[in-house]
Parts: structure tokens; C-alpha cells; sequence
């Protein structure tokens, strides 16, 4: 083998069955979307379920006023990219942003709100592939919601965090996560009534429409159209504080909910080491994990192991040149030649002759036709971007830098689904008190500059760092996967897969194998700012690697031993049929089950 060999020591088992398999970022998501398989619902009724529990288990990493990627692959169709990703209100314009006196998007409040998509995707997944009525698969979020759940310790911590914030400037967040006055203890038995009922209207409106199908549309329309829209807009035009530390009303409107529709896109492929890598387009960062993949491709095995010195100092400049060309290029116009371009060999080659023994601490975007945009370059002065296990980093006002949840399922007919849920997060924006939850802060990932790929602009999407990743051989799905973590979503994948596809890692050997990122690009989030030559790694990549890595030039931050991302994974193997799953011990509440 020409990979290090893995550990002999493993967090969880490769789970192993033939009926179906279910992973995510939650034991309670997990548990759900399994429960729906032993019921007779197939992959896409239990990943809707599951991620309605999301919505209620981890609010701090997604809500149903945010946004979703996922890759849907029906196991009689070709594989689909379902977009929840809302766009930028017709309010929302550089101009109106600049005359608030801002020069960014804010990373909390209503103002940085695109309009939620999240929901109105997952009824559009149910009512095409689905088979469940939605009164069955939205009972075990309603129950959760309304019965009650057990808080993670990390929620009660991102409370506490924000917990002046509510109390000062965001009464109705203060009533709803600290109902005696002081953030929740972890694991008290936490209810959320109000979001509760806003499921159980959207069931009782629709339960009058003549068929499943119309009853699904009904709810969507009363999503899009009814109580739902009104309270958003009522409440969004209320001024509050955001976090520049001035106050501002929203822009999402009822009819910006109503002009907005979910739906599916092809997705972008590449061929490496005998498998096609399937990611969304380029109005989100997952083509920037192809570009890599593309120029680690020329180098031999051996130097591309991420447990080695070489190889991780090949991984981390291969991820700044392709998130380079990410910050300068990617975007709703970039065109789908454009785009070719930018994955093709003859450019991959032409990158990976940039590579030096040394690390660079350039912002390099390559050459391929188009005017590159050079975004700020602001060195993050303060505590470097360690990231974390996906779980958010939280300041005071309510910025939060990329965290997120995921699932994957698989089942016994092979029908797969990778969902990447975010947004809404209860320190984004002030708690809608009639629904029970938040607006996303998305547009942050927009520019107030016109000349930006990813520019402010009312109607188009913003670039999203949300990345679920399937591989298939041949036509067959062999492999569902993705993670938490903003910007480093691509970055801990590209590790996996190397692992895996390349390294002969088991997907539970890869998972638990240590990871890194770089920061050496400009963040996604707010206040957008970039580490150059920064390197992120686990400290169980040992002594001598980490050493030589500085050596070469990386600015190395440790963040422990067991602290980089949340992968999860389903797979299947399309000779025997044999289904497997793995999930992530890290944040200590990804669990995978399956039979």
C-alpha cells in the first residue's frame, strides 16, 4: 500500500446490511430517517423526515427558514441535483445595502436573509420520489418539537454565547431559547411548541386536497403563500440589531417567498481513480474539490496521502489554488464551458506546475479567459479559523462561521439521497415567535461589489459552501457523503476520498483518520477575512509531519486531536449489493444505523 496504513483503533463499526442504511450529523435524524426504512417508506421519505428533525435537534446548525444542496439519485434515474437554495429578495440590491450604511453583508439578522428554501425543497423531493403521506413524515418532527428532545450540550452553549444579544435586542429569541431566563442546561428535555403547530398547520391546511400529491402542493403553496410568508415578511420589516452593531429591517417579502419554486439541476462530474464525483454547480464551492481532485491526479499515489508531509503539503496547495479560482470565478453566470474549462486536464496540469516545495501565501487564481475578481484580502488578525467538529463558532452578535448538518441514506432498492441542510440557525436572526424559528443569513457569502462573480444581486442565488458529494461506478451509486464546516466542507472530503479511492481506507477508517484545511483563502463568512499560507491540522497527524509542514512554510494551527469535521457516508457495492455506513464520533452526535 502506498498510503500510511490506517489505525487499527476505530470510533464506530462499518456497519454492514442489505436493507438499508442511514447516517447523519444526529442520533435522533439517524433513528428517524431508519425508522421510516423499517416502515416500508423508501430513501427519500426518510431523508425528509429526518431533516424536519434536523430543524428541531440541531437549530443551531439548520432551521426551515435556511437552505439546502442534496443530490438525489433514484435508483431507475440519473442522479439530480435538488437546489433549496432561495435567492436574494428583489429588495436586496448593493445600493440599498450601501445606503444602510454597511459595506458587508451582515452575518446575523434578517437583512442578510435570502429567501428560505429549504422546505419548499424537501416537499418537492416527497411529492416526486417520495411515498409517504407528509402527515406521516412530518409526525416525528412535530413530536419532537412539541413533546419534547434532548438539547445537546452545544446548542445550550451557543445560547449562552448569544444569550446578552436576546436579551438586550432579541425578545422573542430570549422567550423561546431561555424560557427561565438563562441558557438550557445540556440534555434537558427542550420543547419548541410554536414550531410544532406551524408543522401541524401546514398538515391540517393541506389534509382537504383529493390526492397525496396535491395534498404536498397544497402545503407548499401555504408555505410559499400562506400564514408562513405573512409572518415573515411582518416580522422581517421590524428593525432590530444585526451584527455590525446597528439595527436595520429585513428586505424578504411574501412575495419573494412566492416567487421562489425548488428544483433540480444536473450535477458536475469528474472521473478520478475509476469513480465519477458528482457535486452541484458552480453557484456553490463543489466544483472546487474536482479542480483539486484534478491536480492531485497527476502526482504518484504516494504523494498525495494526507498523513504524510508531502502529501499533505500537495493537498493543502492543490484546495488554495482551486478555492482561488473559486473566489474569483465561481458564480450563477459562469458558464457551463467556463466551467469545462476549469476541470480539464490541460488546466489542472497547468495548476499543478504552480505547486513548489513551499507553501504558498498567495491568493492565486489561475488563467482561463475570464477577468479573475480579487476579492479584500483582510488577514484575520484575531483567533485564527480553527474550525471545529462542525459545530459553529459563535460571537457575541451572532456571527457564526460555517457549520452546518448532513445525512446520507441509502436503500434497498438503491435509491440514495446526500442532503447538506443550513441556515436558519437560532443566533442568525430574531425568532419568528408564531413559527418558532429564524431566518438564514446567506447573502453574507454575497460582495457589494458589482464586479464580484458572487455580487449582491436581487433574483440570483449566493454562492453557497453547502457541498454533499455522491460517486457512482459506472451508472451505479456506490457512495453518499458529506459534512459540516463552511468552507472546509470540500477540504475534509477531499481527504476522505483520497483515503478511500486511493489510500484502500474503509469509509470508518477514513472518517476517524486525521484531517486538515487550509484558511489561506478568503472566508465565506462574515467578515470575510483570509490566513495566508494558514494550515489547520489535527494533532494526531504526529510530530514529524507537523514539523516539516512548518518547515515547508505552512502557518500551522493544532486544534486537537479529534476536532475536524463530521463526515458521514452511506455506500453500496453494486457487485453484491451489499449496503454499508460509517458516521463521525466527533460532536459526539453522528450515529449511523442500518441492516
Amino acid at each position: 500500500m502506498s498510503f500510511v496504513p490506517p489505525s487499527d483503533f476505530r470510533t464506530r463499526p462499518d456497519l454492514r446490511g442489505t436493507f438499508g442504511m442511514c447516517a447523519s450529523t444526529h442520533w435522533l435524524a439517524t433513528q428517524t430517517a431508519q425508522s421510516v426504512l423499517e416502515r416500508g417508506g423508501n430513501a427519500f421519505d426518510a431523508s425528509t423526515a429526518a431533516a424536519f428533525v434536523l430543524h428541531v435537534v440541531e437549530p443551531h446548525l439548520n432551521g426551515p427558514g435556511g437552505d439546502l444542496v442534496a443530490i438525489v439519485a433514484p435508483a431507475s434515474g440519473d442522479p439530480s441535483i435538488l437546489v433549496g437554495q432561495g435567492p436574494a429578495p428583489a429588495g436586496a440590491t448593493i445600493d440599498h445595502f450601501r445606503a444602510e450604511g454597511l459595506g458587508m453583508v451582515p452575518a446575523a439578522g434578517a437583512l442578510a436573509a435570502a429567501v428560505p428554501g429549504a422546505v419548499d425543497a424537501w416537499l418537492l423531493l416527497l411529492r416526486d420520489y417520495g411515498t409517504w403521506e407528509l402527515a406521516d413524515v412530518l409526525a416525528y418532527a412535530i413530536d419532537y418539537a412539541g413533546n419534547g428532545h434532548p438539547l445537546s450540550e452545544r446548542v445550550g452553549a451557543v445560547i449562552g454565547t448569544v444569550a446578552e444579544m436576546f436579551t438586550q435586542h432579541w425578545p422573542t429569541s430570549a422567550a423561546l431559547w431561555m424560557p427561565d431566563g438563562a441558557p438550557p442546561a445540556g440534555d434537558v428535555m427542550f420543547r419548541n411548541p410554536a414550531f410544532a403547530n406551524t408543522l401541524g398547520r401546514l398538515v391540517s391546511e393541506s389534509r382537504h386536497a383529493p390526492t397525496r400529491d396535491a395534498r404536498i402542493e397544497s402545503a407548499r403553496a401555504i408555505w410559499k403563500s400562506g400564514f408562513i410568508a405573512e409572518a415573515i415578511e411582518s416580522f422581517a420589516r421590524q428593525p432590530h440589531r444585526h451584527s455590525s452593531e446597528s439595527d436595520h429591517a429585513g428586505v424578504v417579502t411574501a412575495d419573494d417567498m412566492a416567487g421562489f419554486s425548488a428544483h433540480y439541476e444536473a450535477p458536475v462530474a469528474f472521473e478520478f481513480r475509476g469513480h465519477t464525483v458528482l457535486k452541484g454547480s458552480s453557484w456553490g464551492q463543489g466544483p472546487a474539490l474536482l479542480q483539486a481532485l484534478a491536480i492531485l491526479d497527476g502526482f504518484p499515489d504516494e504523494q498525495i496521502d494526507p498523513s504524510t508531509a508531502l502529501g499533505a503539503h500537495h493537498v493543502l496547495e492543490s484546495l488554495k489554488l482551486a478555492m482561488a479560482d473559486r473566489d474569483a470565478y465561481y458564480g450563477e453566470n459562469l458558464s457551463s464551458e467556463q466551467l469545462e474549462l476549469l476541470l480539464s486536464p490541460e488546466y489542472a496540469s497547468v495548476r499543478r506546475k504552480e505547486i513548489s516545495e513551499t507553501a504558498s501565501h498567495e491568493f492565486r487564481p489561475g488563467a482561463c479567459g475570464l477577468d479573475p475578481f480579487f476579492p479584500p484580502l483582510v488577514e484575520d488578525t484575531g483567533a485564527p479559523r480553527g474550525g471545529s467538529s462542525g459545530e459553529p463558532t459563535v460571537s457575541v452578535t451572532g456571527e457564526t462561521r460555517g457549520d452546518t448538518c448532513h445525512l446520507d441514506i441509502i436503500d434497498r432498492w438503491g435509491n440514495a439521497v446526500s442532503a447538506t441542510p443550513s441556515g436558519g440557525w437560532l443566533q442568525s436572526s430574531p425568532t419568528i415567535p408564531e413559527l418558532g424559528f429564524a431566518l438564514g443569513t446567506r447573502l453574507q457569502m454575497t460582495w457589494l461589489d458589482p464586479a464580484s462573480p458572487s455580487a449582491l444581486r436581487p433574483g440570483h442565488r449566493p454562492r453557497t459552501t453547502l457541498t454533499p458529494t455522491m460517486l457512482l461506478r459506472g451508472t451505479e451509486v456506490v457512495a453518499a457523503l458529506g459534512t459540516p464546516g463552511g468552507d472546509q466542507q470540500d477540504q475534509w472530503q477531499l481527504s476522505y476520498l483520497l483515503r478511500t479511492l486511493v489510500g484502500g481506507y474503509t469509509p470508518q477508517q477514513a472518517i476517524d483518520a486525521p484531517t486538515l484545511h487550509t484558511t489561506s483563502m478568503p472566508s465565506s463568512f462574515w467578515p470575510r477575512r483570509w490566513t495566508p499560507g494558514g494550515a489547520v491540522v489535527e494533532d494526531r497527524l504526529g510530530e514529524n509531519v507537523i514539523t516539516e509542514l512548518r518547515e515547508r512554510g505552512h502557518l500551522i494551527t493544532l486544534a486537537g486531536d479529534w476536532t475536524l469535521g463530521r463526515l458521514s457516508t452511506v455506500t453500496r457495492d453494486p457487485t453484491t449489493g451489499v449496503l454499508g455506513a460509517a458516521a463521525n464520533a466527533r460532536g459526539a452526535h453522528g450515529y449511523a444505523a442500518g441492516r
